[in-house]
């Protein structure tokens, strides 16, 4: 079995971190009193530098230490969190990653340069507890001499590779500490676990400091152990008599600070302060690597064609109890299924996250302030198409802010609020997640969308066309609307690889516009990639699985309606006529053509189209096999599954047909005519 490398942990965590520590300060840059987002930002810096240090990546404790004294200031009250230190914070954090990533790739006069703008905003100390302020610490009484803390860990702590010395080393830091081990526990040598710890310590410490410090002391392992903090009175006892003579006195380090004098109160105020993280009432995780999950798609997916077989011979024979068998396999293996695909679905908000970096960025470099909200975070989607969905967004969303939403002095020209809106919305419609991006921008310019297809020579000059089908010249390659080339868009790469990308990840995408007042694009995804219910169907000899999730209903082609489409395969559906593709002319498929054949209506997005095949077999589960290289230009299907009996089903792509299909319809509309 594989072992992790830890400092591969440690990346992985840090990345968690540091993504955390982003939004932490977008937010933060919205609302800088929040004193929640404030103690976010600087947990995480903690966590990062400490964990840092702990597996050798000097260079980014050293770093991040200014920035984690910049937030125990800010959190503390003597200098206020402001637009100027965020924006420091995420170059901060870009340079965190890149030491943590690829320390090659990283300069340390980028990092000097970064702190240079720290010490613009902020006068960071040289040393932790350089800034202590003559008043009291937070959660200390005016006559208050130190604490009393109580440690006891779990047994399991030694295991995890924690010191618990060198914990004590830390709380030393903070002042003088007297410390008492309780033995108690310990059994006798001959029956002494040397990895499991069964110590406890009392501590007494001498220091001003608040009952923060003193928490983030043990604030990697708060979950593996039971901490208890009391504050020690001057008319409460002595220090001397606080412990017995045989605790251990620690001295802090070299120019430790003296403890203040206590002053007199007339009443004291006792308080007791108990950490128990395991008894929070959360969810456990459990880390997994991304191959395993795929392995494990692929396992059940082996079940599923292996549990269709074994159906399918129950099903032949008269045997019963096989019979029986079968349905509870069938059973188990659908219940795995389910499971295992619940296992990759991975919710929206992890991907909607990385945009708000994005946003605040483009808007500062656009000089164009938008405001971005995101809704349905918790709809999820299979991880492989999370992954794969965040290119098209980002280019979605950089159209948006560059071509879509106007400038300020734009904006006030036609009344609208200064600040631009863009929303990032998922939610899900039957068997399919919808993706919108929306803005408030101008819309489309259909005129001049037209004027440059015309210029390309894309369109005819005075050909008729409508607004939506000109609007599709946007997904074509190198077409672009931009007046110049910049950074950011001019080129007219972009909306084409955005299609291209959903097309294959078959799904599909549409626009809709209102002119002044903003653009919406839509992106309808399957829940997966992996497995997904289908219409079995026949025609000739082949049989072919058609998506459930694009069928819209299936209708019988009777002898009339065959007469009467012959030469313009129309079919009236309660009004609505929609075109039909024979599958059997498309595929030239062999084999005398059934006498009841069948049409099963499809859509996509707004367009039906139906597809005539010979026999309508049932549903099927359909583990989705992807065709090889070779087949790389035959666009009508999206790839393969394995039947029960073993033989192979092609899967239609349906946007692909509706595409053929609407073609087909325009090239008979003029013979219709006549």
């Amino acid at each position: 079995m594989m072992e992790l490398d830890p400092t591969e942990t440690f990346r992985q965590e840090a990345a968690e971190l540091l993504d955390s520590l982003e939004l932490a300060l977008l937010d933060l840059s919205q609302t800088p009193q929040d004193r929640e987002l404030i103690d976010t930002a600087f947990r995480a810096l903690h966590t990062i530098k400490g964990s840092g240090a702990m597996f050798g990546f000097e260079q980014v404790a050293a770093f991040t230490h200014d920035f984690e004294t910049a937030f125990d200031l800010i959190r503390k009250g003597e200098i206020e969190a402001n637009r100027d230190i965020v924006s420091v914070a995420l170059a901060a954090k870009d340079y965190i990653r890149a030491l943590i990533e690829d320390p090659s790739s990283t300069d340390a006069i980028i990092g000097e340069a970064i702190l240079d703008d720290l010490k613009r905003f902020v006068s960071v100390p040289d040393a932790p507890g350089a800034a202590s302020s003559a008043a009291p610490a937070a959660g200390v009484a005016t006559n208050q001499t130190g604490w009393r803390i109580g440690i006891a860990y779990e047994p399991d702590i030694l295991r995890n590779g924690t010191n618990p010395l060198a914990l004590l080393d830390d709380l030393r830091a903070l002042g003088p500490c007297a410390v008492l081990a309780n033995l108690d526990n310990v059994p006798e040598l001959d029956a002494l676990d040397p990895e499991t710890c069964l110590v406890t310590w009392d501590v007494l410490l001498t220091s001003d400091c608040g009952v923060d410090a003193i928490e983030d002391v043990f604030m990697f392992v708060r979950d593996e152990m039971k901490l208890t903090i009391e504050p020690v009175l001057a008319d409460g006892g002595l220090l001397e008599e606080a412990l017995p003579p045989e605790a251990i006195v620690m001295a802090p380090p070299a120019a430790a600070a003296v403890a203040p004098k206590a002053a007199p109160a007339p009443e004291p105020v006792t308080e007791k302060v108990e950490f128990n993280r395991r008894a929070e009432d959360k969810t456990s995780t459990v880390r997994v690597q991304a191959e395993r999950l795929d392995e494990l798609m692929d396992r059940v997916g082996e079940l599923v064609i292996a549990q269709a077989r074994l159906s399918q011979l129950a099903h032949s024979g008269s045997d019963i109890a096989i019979k029986a068998i079968a349905e509870e396999i069938e059973r188990l293996a659908s219940g795995l299924r389910d499971s295992t695909m619940g296992v990759r679905m991975v919710p929206m908000g992890s991907l909607f996250g990385r945009f708000r970096r994005l946003v605040h960025d483009l808007s500062r470099d656009l000089a164009k302030p938008v405001e971005f909200v995101t809704v349905g975070e918790d709809t999820e989607l299979d991880k492989t198409m999370i992954e794969r969905l965040a290119d098209p967004l980002v280019h979605l969303i950089r159209n948006a802010i560059d071509h879509g939403i106007e400038g300020p002095e734009q904006r006030a020209g036609t009344a609208k609020d200064a600040t631009g809106r863009i929303e990032l919305a998922a939610r899900y419609v039957g068997a399919q997640v919808l993706v919108t991006v929306t803005d408030d921008g101008a819309g489309l310019d259909a005129a001049r969308i037209r004027a440059k297809a015309e210029e390309q020579g894309l369109l005819a000059p005075g050909a008729a066309m409508s607004d939506q089908d000109i609007y599709q010249f946007l997904f074509h390659p190198g077409f672009s609307t931009a007046k110049t080339i910049s950074t950011l868009s001019g080129r007219g790469v972009g909306m084409d690889v955005v299609k291209r990308t959903i097309e294959s990840l078959r799904g599909s995408i549409e626009l809709s516009t209102r002119p002044g007042n903003g653009t919406t694009v839509t992106l309808r995804l399957p829940l997966t990639l992996a497995i997904i219910e289908g219409l079995l169907t026949r025609v000739g000899d082949g049989r072919y699985i058609i998506p459930l999730s694009a069928v819209e209903e299936c209708v019988e082609l009777t002898a009339a309606d065959d007469a009467r489409a012959r030469g313009r395969n129309f079919l009236n559906v309660r009004g609505d006529l929609v075109p039909f593709l024979r599958l059997r002319d498309l595929f030239d498929a062999e084999g005398e053509a059934d006498q009841h054949q069948k049409i099963i209506i499809t859509s996509k997005g707004d367009t039906r189209i139906g597809l005539v095949v010979d026999q309508i077999i049932g549903s099927h589960q359909t583990v989705i096999k992807s065709l090889s290289k070779l087949h790389a230009d035959v666009t009508m299907f999206s790839g393969a599954t394995i039947l029960g009996d073993g033989s192979a089903a092609l899967i239609l792509d349906v946007a692909q047909l509706v595409t053929l299909g609407q073609a087909k319809a325009e090239s008979e509309k003029p013979a219709e005519a006549a």
